[in-house]
């Protein structure tokens, strides 16, 4: 082979590899990124609905009307039987 052509292909060969390098770099960190956005989204979105379970909920609880009760229908509105309830004692005063 032809001294030249030897360089030459021991160039492209040290690019080629430069190349895979750089490339699997670049891929890795296109990785970490993600997990690292899916990670400061999980903070995002839980951090407030922890913060507020642990510090909001019970000063939240003290100024209840009634303490003790929940709400059993969906997104804690009150059931049709807590309503009339409070019909009722409305009218009756």
């Amino acid at each position: 082979m032809d001294p030249e052509t030897k360089r030459t292909l021991d160039e492209i060969h040290a690019l080629a590899k430069d190349n895979h390098r750089m490339l699997r770099a670049i891929r890795r960190d296109q990785w970490f990124g993600f997990a690292g956005r899916i990670i400061i989204w999980i903070i995002v979105l839980a951090l407030p609905l922890y913060l507020y379970q642990q510090y909001l909920e019970p000063i939240v609880s003290k100024f209840s009307t009634t303490p003790g009760a929940t709400t059993t229908s969906m997104f804690g509105l009150p059931t049709t039987a807590e309503l009339q309830k409070l019909l009722n004692s409305f009218q009756g005063k």
